[in-house]
């Protein structure tokens, strides 16, 4: 699964936590439903937030049904939002295009195996499509989505020296004329319009522009997240990165993932919503969580070889995010080893029930 918004298991709120589930395996069985069971490798964390946001504006649109036994979740039932809700199906077309992009992207960078490249461009087409007809249905445009990674890849050969030609060789070195922020545009345009059009499902017109303005913000975030924690590996295999492309410092790096929390933070404060609480949370606290693990990470440990990640990630999918590497995580005490953060009061203010944690 992609994505940086991971509730904390450890610290959260279970009532929180089952929410945010709620609309993980809806987003996941709405995949299925929609597009087969292969489409439920492209489930994302973040464009979940989109059926967040569709029910934080109308909570009516987002109906639950109780899912059966799955293997992903211990072989239990769970309420999920229903595959009929537009937030879901919204989520699930922009989780369709968005992961045929990464193929898309994978093969430009020559990560593919060999032998594979074609049948990775037929597949980034097949989900392609599947995003467009899903988005469709809910009246969102996914082609604009689809271009971004077009205007993707033309930024980052615009960032490689003339004699890099070759995929998978493209030089690493700084990009003269080309700013971080500007390789990071393509992606904040993207969720910025996604994010807009919660607004529109959920009849709110008022909404767009703070919800486009957030969307950047977050699309911001995660392009930058992404870069961070690939960068050694990137670097490694002498593969495009926009930090290394554009000599940018994880210094740097970490103060525009703060200043774009504080705006993205600021961008929620203007958008009505009937329910608020899950998406303060999660476009707040696990935001910060999300740039403070990523930052404290790529700074205290060296990543294990591709052979143990990908074997990490299997694992990973088949319990559905509930189970991590020791690696790629933090435990024990204090709180601040935990979460990744320095203060209690922001690993624990995930509801107002009172303590629903104990950091002692």
């Amino acid at each position: 699964m992609f994505g940086i918004i991971r509730p904390c298991g450890d610290h959260g709120c279970p009532t929180l936590r089952a929410a945010w589930r709620a609309h993980l395996c809806g987003l996941c069985l709405t995949l299925r439903d929609e597009h087969g069971q292969g489409a439920r490798l492209t489930t994302n964390y973040d464009t979940l937030l989109l059926s967040v946001l569709t029910e934080a504006q109308l909570p009516g649109d987002a109906p639950r049904r109780t899912a059966g036994p799955c293997a992903l979740r211990g072989f239990r039932t769970a309420e999920v939002v229903d595959a009929r809700a537009r937030g879901a199906r919204l989520a699930a077309a922009v989780s369709l295009v968005l992961a045929a992009g990464r193929l898309r992207d994978h093969v430009a960078d020559g990560d593919a195996a060999f032998g594979t490249a074609a049948a990775r461009r037929r597949l980034a087409a097949r989900w392609e499509t599947g995003g467009a007809r899903l988005g469709a249905g809910v009246g969102f445009d996914t082609a604009g989505l689809a271009a971004t990674v077009d205007r993707q890849l033309g930024l980052e050969r615009l960032a490689t020296s003339p004699d890099a030609a070759e995929p998978g060789h493209r030089d690493p070195g700084p990009a003269p004329g080309l700013s971080v922020l500007d390789l990071t545009a393509p992606a904040e345009d993207a969720v910025g319009a996604a994010f807009a059009h919660t607004a529109v499902l959920a009849g709110r017109p008022g909404n767009v522009p703070a919800l486009a303005e957030a969307g950047r913000f977050f699309g911001r975030i995660a392009h930058l997240l992404d870069a961070a924690e690939d960068q050694r590996d990137d670097d490694a295999r002498g593969a495009f990165n926009p930090l290394t492309a554009t000599a940018t410092t994880a210094a740097e790096a970490r103060r525009l993932c703060d200043d774009a929390a504080h705006g993205l933070a600021l961008a929620l404060r203007d958008v009505d919503l009937a329910e608020r609480h899950l998406v303060d949370v999660l476009l707040g606290t696990e935001v910060r969580r999300a740039v403070a693990r990523t930052f404290h990470a790529a700074a205290s440990y060296e990543r294990p070889g591709w052979i143990r990640r990908s074997a990490a990630g299997v694992a990973t999918f088949l319990t559905c995010g509930m189970w991590r590497p020791r690696w790629s995580r933090r435990r024990g005490r204090p709180c601040d080893e935990r979460c990744h953060l320095r203060e209690c009061g922001d690993c624990c203010d995930c509801c107002d029930c009172g303590s629903c944690c104990d950091c002692s």
